[in-house]
Order: C-alpha cells, then structure tokens, then sequence
C-alpha cells in the first residue's frame, strides 16, 4: 500500500526560491506540492481551500510578513509550519519570535538556493535536511501547536541567595524550542527547587534562546558553569557538548561542567539524571522532551527508581519523538502529556513535594 504523501503549501515572495523549494521538496516520494504564496494574506486564503499538512513560510514579504501571518495561521487554522528563511540567523530574537508563534522548526535557506539546479551537490546535505524537518513536522497533530502569549518578567522581586533542596533537570533536543518556550516561562519559583536542562544544540542558537527565555521567565535563566552553586529560583541551561553533574549535599549542591569526551554519542542527558538521582534521590524530578536518540532513557529510570518523579512529553506533540518513545518504553513516567500542559504538572509536583 502506497502510504499518501504530504500535502505542503510553499510561502515565499521570490517566484524563483518558491520553484527552488518545491522542486526540492518534489524530488521527495513523501511530499507533495499543493499550492503556493506570495505573501501572508494570499496564504491565509488558500490554507482552508488546500488543507495543507504542513506549510513552510519565509519571514520578509509584502503585504503581510511572515511573523503576522504566522499568528493568524495558529490562531484560525492551526497548521504545522517550518520557517524557512535567510532572515534566520544563530541566537536571534526573530529566531524565537517565530518558535514562540506557533512555528514547529527553522530552517536557514540557502543563499544561493534560487541559483543552483537541484542535483549541485553543494546544497544536497541542505535538501536532505528540508525534506527530513518538514516530513518531521507534517507528522506533529494540530491540537499539538499553540501562540504562545508571553509577557516580559520583570523579576521585580530579588531572589535570596540560597542552595536548592529540590532539583528538576530536563533533556531536550531537536525540536525542543518550542517546548521549552512552553514550560520555562511558567515554572514558578519558590523557596527550595532549582532547574537545569541539557539541551543538544549549538551553542551559538542557545546562548541567545538563554537571553530570550530569561526575558520572560520568572526564573533566572542562565548558562550552566562550572563549581557554581546551585541557587533556588534560577534554571541553568547547558549544551550536549559538556557533562554537567551534580555534586554535594542538599542546600549546597554545585556543578561539575566538563567538556563531553565524547559528544556525538550523547550521554550527557544520563550523566546529569544520575548524579541527581544519587544526591537527592525523591527530591528530584526528571523531563523528557522532544529530541532524536535515546540519550536520558536510563537516567529517567534512575530517578524514578531512587524516589523522584518523571515526567515525558506525550510523543505525538514532539517533532522529534525518539528520546520520549525510548524512555517510555524504559521506565513508568508518572505523567505523559503535551508540552503545554508540562509547566502545570511541573508547578503541582513541586507544590507537594517541596519540604
């Protein structure tokens, strides 16, 4: 049985980058091109007479930008959407801006994408990478995607200096922007529990979703560095190319940050989980989110085995659902469910954990 394959409606202002895309896009038995835009407003008409299963939408065009027509998308047709744009660049706020907007992914197109015929083998690695986040995405369930309304934290009330007693630690990887622009700027803070998160990334994008999300969040976001105590109310982000561990006693645990030896085999996830399941075993809570691999399966099992909660994100609202399948199927997380609901139960375990 042949499986039907996605139905995708292509947004650009170029004629030529709008042939590109789906000449790329064709070349792929899974897609299938639909329809085609020039602008926010013209997309907006065609998405109820298409029906697309996933669009891919540029930023900078006439009429109506792609940010615009990206909130009207989510709010009237919710629709799984891959920015794909050379306005995208490393660690920008637009960047974010557009994950915040419902937005699954990005991808940076190819300046000389418009030029170049499709078998130039300069830009193949390229089109694998389109085809592969846009089947990805089709894949996510609408009732999946969400505006995230934000509003700037102004931390107007300073945290006193102390150690955590209780810790949540997160894995994260591919298609986790949008997750975590769900759940950071909803953490509450309260007297005794501190967040850290791994996250596979490069560090160019995530030292700028660090600034971004501290922005909005009630909680100080901040990269993770090395012999650092552990402070309640702050949440510290660390990319897969280091080992973060947890060290010490209650009230004065601190990290130990080391490059990964050996990062491409991702452990970094499972390193974390289980220093913090030896040195707070019940206290700690353990988040699984979107990403590809297996990495923090073992580490999630280590918490719930020692005491502390576990918490996965229902795979059908991951882009990439791997590391949340795989650690289902290792250990009985307490609560599985989407994204938006994580922060929620986040907030109600700690409610009735915290001393």
């Amino acid at each position: 049985m042949v499986k039907t394959p996605y139905k995708v409606l292509v947004v650009d202002d170029s004629s030529i980058i709008r042939q590109a895309i789906i000449d790329i896009l064709e070349s792929s038995e899974a897609l299938k091109v639909v329809g085609e835009a020039a602008n926010g407003h013209e997309t907006l008409t065609k998405i109820p007479k298409l029906k697309p299963d996933i669009i891919t939408l540029d930023i900078v065009m006439p009429k109506m930008d792609g940010l615009t027509a990206l909130k009207h998308i989510m709010i009237f047709h919710p629709t799984p959407t891959i920015i794909l744009s050379s306005f995208i660049q490393d660690g920008t706020p637009i960047t974010f801006d557009a994950l915040r907007y419902g937005a699954i992914d990005f991808i940076n197109k190819p300046s000389n994408l418009g030029e170049l015929s499709l078998k130039d083998n300069s830009l193949e690695v390229q089109k694998e990478q389109i085809i592969k986040k846009i089947c990805l995405a089709a894949k996510v369930r609408s009732t999946a995607l969400q505006y995230i309304r934000l509003k700037p934290n102004q931390k107007t009330t300073p945290l006193k200096k102390r150690g955590c007693n209780n810790l949540v630690v997160f894995g994260v990887g591919e298609g986790g922007y949008g997750s975590l622009l769900k759940i950071v700027p909803k953490l509450k803070v309260n007297n005794s529990t501190a967040f850290i998160i791994i996250f596979y990334d490069t560090a160019a994008h995530i030292n700028g979703f660090i600034r971004y999300l501290n922005h909005f969040s009630a909680v100080n976001v901040q990269p993770a560095i090395n012999n650092a105590l552990l402070e309640v109310g702050s949440c510290y982000i660390s990319t897969g190319e280091e080992y973060v561990t947890v060290h010490g006693e209650k009230g004065r645990l601190t990290t130990y940050v080391s490059p990964a030896p050996f990062s491409s085999r991702r452990g970094s996830i499972d390193m974390l989980m289980f220093s913090v399941a030896e040195n707070l075993d019940r206290d700690s809570l353990g988040v699984i989110l979107s990403g590809a691999g297996t990495d923090g399966a073992e580490g999630l099992e280590e918490i719930v085995r020692v005491g502390g909660g576990a918490i996965i994100q229902s795979p059908v609202s991951c882009l990439y659902n791997n590391m949340a399948l795989y650690a289902l199927n290792l250990c009985e997380a307490e609560v599985v469910v989407a994204d938006r609901e994580i922060a929620t139960e986040i907030n109600n375990f700690l409610t009735y954990s915290v001393n």
